[in-house]
């Protein structure tokens, strides 16, 4: 009897590789000649970023750097959560937004997964597991169909997408 064949959805990022680009945008920001005074600050936190900086017009370009570099460092531009309700008056005439890390698969997002995978009408099983939607089914070729299904329907749920442990 044939094993089954199995891979996991996760949303998760490499930590290293954000720290660099970060480090590389804060490098980037202090070269620049229209944020050279700025004075910009960027904390990186383990669930959050947060960016200081002087005016909304310097915290539009500092969001601009850091999405790019983020690119440029193969992280998917959905792992950053700016919302433009969290900018925040700082001391001193200036302006702080705190830019949420989106990471893991909340229960929501993990049953339209679910659902989508079973709208395939392939022969696949998934499950939701914590922070992760587990995929097993007979047939390998079904399981990568389903991946590049799921990889089409990313872009619409906004959030970037992993799938591993492909077995």
């Amino acid at each position: 009897m044939a094993k089954d064949a199995t891979f996991d959805v996760v949303s998760e990022f490499d930590a290293q590789e954000l720290t660099n680009a970060v480090d590389q945008a804060s490098r980037d920001i202090n070269a620049r000649f229209d944020l050279k005074d700025t004075a910009t600050e960027l904390v990186l936190n383990k669930e959050d970023i947060t960016i200081t900086t002087a005016n909304d017009f310097a915290l539009q370009n500092v969001l601009q750097i850091l999405e790019e570099k983020i690119i440029k460092r193969s992280l998917s531009p959905f792992l950053l959560d700016a919302q433009s309700n969290a900018i925040e008056h700082a001391l001193g005439n200036r302006v702080r937004q705190v830019v949420k890390l989106n990471c893991g698969i909340d229960k929501e997002l993990a049953k339209k997964i679910v659902s989508e995978i079973k709208e395939t009408k392939l022969k696949v099983q998934a499950s939701i597991q914590g922070e992760q939607v587990r995929v097993n089914g007979k047939n390998r070729d079904d399981l990568q169909a389903v991946i590049t299904h799921l990889k089409q329907k990313s872009s619409e749920w906004e959030k970037p997408l992993q799938f591993q442990n492909f077995r």
